[in-house]
């Protein structure tokens, strides 16, 4: 294949900017030395020709036939990247044997998280750079989130009747296995650039379910654990300070915990004037200021920074709570609980939903641009 390589990578960004989280171009120029890092010329110009639903082999050969790549040239093409995470792969077993299918990722949740134990601080520091410059504004044009917030165990009382989807412990009992935890690719790159997470020593604390969990434990990106370990883990999350945070579906294939220094999320979202309209969140905290002592710890629990002491009372900021109930399990007074918003935001029933919705939204927003 001969392949001017600029032409390719650009080519590349304007067809992933047409996934539903895109990826769009800046002034810099930051996304292609991201794409470049991520693909060879030749696997970028293949890349091209995957689509966000998976497809077959022989799908995806059908196309690759009028560029002169042969079959074979394509499988070991896509099982490569595949393998190094640059794009999506699932399979199919069934009596006429095994079936691989291959998709395009999405930069985030996708192909960042599949650097894990890949990353160098060249790619980190353009990662942050794209963030800052436009990523962020693409993750958040649909104000439709890829993950949500639930609820800590501890917060959360018998009056609060909680929905299966917001409760961690009916989550882990009824998601399906196997079960696998890595760990967190925002916690890696922060110790990588010599800034170590400030909030907990823990390190695995992203989880992957059913056939997330058999592609990264098939990488060796993760290890399996059963139900009663992943509880485990999530309690100690719980008491470090650390957000949970699954996909945004009744059926989540991975979950993250996050604090508001490493999770790329949390710690970009939280710099907007009103960052709570980018997250998906049932609840929200509430202080009792004739129980308040003015001691703080809410404070320094909060990864949102969505509270502040204003005339010797804590006081919660609603533009920037997201409900984690993290503030709650540690007020020595009990001056703060958790209440129940009066419009419950129910999450769609599967992951590829979520997307669609995003899509939906995505084309409503375009049709609107284009008829100002």
């Amino acid at each position: 294949m001969t392949i001017e390589n600029s032409a390719i990578y650009r080519e590349l960004q304007e067809h992933l900017d047409k996934l539903p989280i895109g990826f769009p171009p800046t002034e810099s120029g930051v996304e292609l030395r991201i794409l470049r890092y991520l693909f060879s010329p030749e696997e970028a110009e293949i890349a091209t020709m995957l689509n966000f639903m998976p497809e077959s082999l022989k799908v995806i050969s059908r196309r690759a036939k009028k560029r002169s790549i042969t079959i074979e040239e394509l499988k070991q093409s896509l099982d490569r990247m595949a393998q190094k995470g640059s794009i999506n792969f699932g399979k199919k077993i069934d009596e006429k044997g095994e079936e691989k299918f291959y998709s395009n990722a999405l930069l985030m949740v996708g192909m960042f998280e599949n650097q894990l134990n890949n990353l160098t601080k060249e790619f980190i520091e353009d990662f942050e750079q794209y963030l800052d410059e436009e990523f962020l504004r693409e993750l958040n044009k649909t104000h439709i989130p890829q993950l949500r917030t639930i609820p800590i165990e501890q917060s959360i009382t018998p009056e609060h009747h909680v929905a299966t989807y917001d409760d961690i412990r009916t989550i882990i009992e009824n998601i399906g296995e196997p079960i696998s935890v890595a760990i967190c690719i925002c916690k890696q790159a922060k110790d990588l650039l010599g800034q170590p997470c400030s909030q907990t020593d823990m390190r695995e604390v992203c989880f992957q379910f059913r056939t997330a969990a058999k592609i990264f434990m098939e990488k060796g990106l993760a290890r399996k654990v059963t139900k009663d370990e992943a509880l485990e883990i999530l309690g100690r999350a719980e008491e470090e300070g650390l957000v949970l945070q699954p996909g945004n579906s009744q059926r989540p294939s991975y979950l993250c915990c996050c604090c508001g220094w490493c999770c790329e999320i949390l710690s970009n979202q939280k710099k907007l004037e009103k960052s709570i309209e980018f997250f998906s969140t049932n609840y929200y905290a509430e202080v009792n200021p004739e129980l308040c002592t003015e001691c703080e710890t809410c404070l320094e629990r909060c990864q949102m920074d969505a509270l502040t002491i204003i005339d010797d009372i804590s006081t919660v900021n609603l533009d920037s709570c997201i409900g984690c109930g993290l503030c709650i399990l540690t007020c020595p007074s009990e001056a703060i609980t958790l209440k129940k918003k009066e419009k419950e935001r129910v999450p769609p029933k599967r992951t590829a939903e979520t997307y669609m919705e995003i899509m939906n939204k995505k084309a409503k927003i375009a049709r609107e641009e284009k008829n100002r």
